[in-house]
């Protein structure tokens, strides 16, 4: 069978085949320590399975408009209004299957062949195929370890060109929950401001994510000029741990927002009514139970840093945000095993699953080759046991 052009530029997700490796070496009944999963591992909280329940009971099992039930939209225009300070209406969001589900409606909506697109590298896996699905130009741009994997102001304006469309901002960050300060902000959005044909993605799916005395805020925040050009992402399935009810929305520019509409109507249609009652619920209520993850999260990421900087030749930035590390491991690289050499993220990652039963996502993966990205959305047992096997197998390697 003859298949699409566009089937060929498309790599699968790296994250979901690392998941599915994991889990069909857990049905041999092996016992995989996954630090590929990109979920939280705490269930959906109560009060929001039994808003799922009770939307059942009351019927609302039937198809809504396209774009998302009005009291989710006022929900999510609420939850912006407390948390942003912005103000926007229901016709300025949409409500899809998740938040990949929005961003690649986004895209198709906004993006003609040969469009640039900017993105900071390291990224999460997902931005440049959605972007070549729209026909546009992925333009990556380095912000090394050695720069706390942070965008700058100077190289952000080495990028810009008279075909730029869009800059993707994700802060706190997949994969190396970096996060973002007003003044590392500031001189982006100066930047921004001398380009008005350069639209903004703020991916913000983390946004409740966020450790110590770390204060959320996204572009247009710093600078409001930048809200009529800035499209906020975002979804329920990370802080409140609804991965599996697929539900995210975009807010952003009347128009684009229309179009991405129109664009979902001959896709998916409305995401399922019972998600969104009980979406509505969960951005609403129990602030309490956000909190306590949250302070769960930050404990374990000071024991999972605290555990790599004392493997030898590991680096890692501090994470401020999410529940992820991005590791440096570029020490290992070029060493044998069984007389064959790892050479890349690739094959480290694939040593670590097969000799040391870990799953892991090879930085290659995020745009760069030398880290692995661990998520440490595991029980602290596990996280010790993974810890304990990662530095076996990281010795057993010859140089």
């Amino acid at each position: 069978m003859k298949l699409s052009q566009r089937v060929a530029r498309i790599k699968p997700s790296a994250t979901l085949s690392i998941n599915a490796k994991a889990k069909a070496l857990a049905k041999q009944g092996i016992r995989i320590i996954n630090f590929g999963v990109g979920e939280p591992d705490f269930d959906t909280p109560e009060y929001i399975r039994e808003a799922a329940v009770d939307a059942i009971r009351r019927g609302h099992t039937r198809y809504t408009a396209v774009g998302g039930i009005d009291e989710l939209k006022d929900a999510v225009l609420e939850m912006i209004r407390n948390e942003y300070g912005l103000t926007y209406g229901r016709e300025n969001v949409l409500v899809s299957c998740g938040g990949k589900h929005a961003l690649y409606n986004l895209f198709q909506a906004l993006l003609d062949p040969g469009d640039e697109v900017i993105i900071p590298s390291p990224f999460w896996v997902s931005y440049p195929d959605m972007v070549e699905l729209a026909d546009g130009k992925p333009v990556f741009v380095e912000c090394p370890e050695s720069r706390g994997f942070k965008l700058r102001a100077q190289d952000l304006e080495k990028a810009i060109t008279p075909r730029t469309r869009l800059l993707i901002w994700n802060s706190p960050s997949n994969p190396t929950g970096v996060h973002y300060r007003r003044s590392d902000m500031e001189p982006i959005a100066q930047v921004l401001l001398k380009h008005g044909h350069v639209a903004v993605v703020s991916d913000d799916i983390y946004c409740r994510i966020l450790f110590g005395d770390h204060e959320w805020c996204n572009l247009p925040m710093v600078e409001g000029r930048l809200k009529d050009r800035t499209f906020i992402v975002n979804g329920v399935s990370k802080t409140y741990c609804m991965t599996g009810w697929r539900i995210g929305y975009l807010v952003g520019d009347r128009d684009a927002v229309r179009a991405a509409t129109d664009i979902q109507s001959q896709s998916t249609s409305n995401p399922t009514s019972i998600a969104q009652c009980a979406s509505a619920a969960a951005l609403r209520d129990h602030e309490s139970e956000i909190r306590s993850m949250v302070r769960e999260f930050e404990s374990r990421s000071r024991y999972v840093l605290k555990r790599l900087l004392e493997i030898p030749g590991v680096s890692c930035p501090q994470p401020d945000g999410a529940f992820y590390v991005f590791p440096n491991f570029g020490h290992y690289l070029g060493r044998k095993y069984g007389g064959k050499v790892i050479r890349d993220s690739g094959e480290l990652a694939q040593y670590l699953l097969e000799q040391a039963h870990l799953a892991v996502v090879p930085g290659g993966a995020f745009g760069e080759d030398r880290c692995l990205r661990l998520s440490y959305a595991l029980s602290m047992k596990d996280l010790e046991e993974g810890f304990n096997r990662l530095e076996k197998a990281l010795a057993a390697l010859e140089k």
